[in-house]
């Protein structure tokens, strides 16, 4: 297997794969090498143990990527669609008064 970095001066990304963008916070990966058991044409990590987006990603599907992303037990993975939405991790925007009435809504549950 080749691992190339696909960016050579930006191994972590962010980096095109097919459609979506992708980028390693290298700051959050602890190198669980999650991503690289469920994307090993995608991810591998370096020498500091830390993932890195390989020359081979763009023979994987766009699902592989995801999938690993949402394996990694950090978030250390984002990704974006084509138009430049995050994909994953998703961003929950709620107001303040949204979130007291909904942490006020589960208190009452109990």
């Amino acid at each position: 297997m080749d691992y190339t970095p696909k960016n050579s001066e930006h191994p972590s990304g962010p980096v095109k794969v097919n459609k979506l963008t992708v980028v390693v916070d290298r700051d959050l990966c602890i190198g669980a090498a999650t991503c690289l058991a469920i994307a090993p044409q995608v991810f591998v990590l370096d020498n500091e143990a830390k993932a890195i987006i390989l020359s081979t990603a763009d023979g994987a599907d766009d699902a592989a990527v995801i999938d690993a992303a949402r394996g990694c037990p950090t978030a250390a993975i984002t990704v974006h669609d084509e138009s430049g939405a995050q994909i994953f991790p998703q961003i929950i925007f709620l107001t303040i008064s949204r979130s007291v009435d909904i942490l006020l809504k589960l208190w009452t549950i109990h």
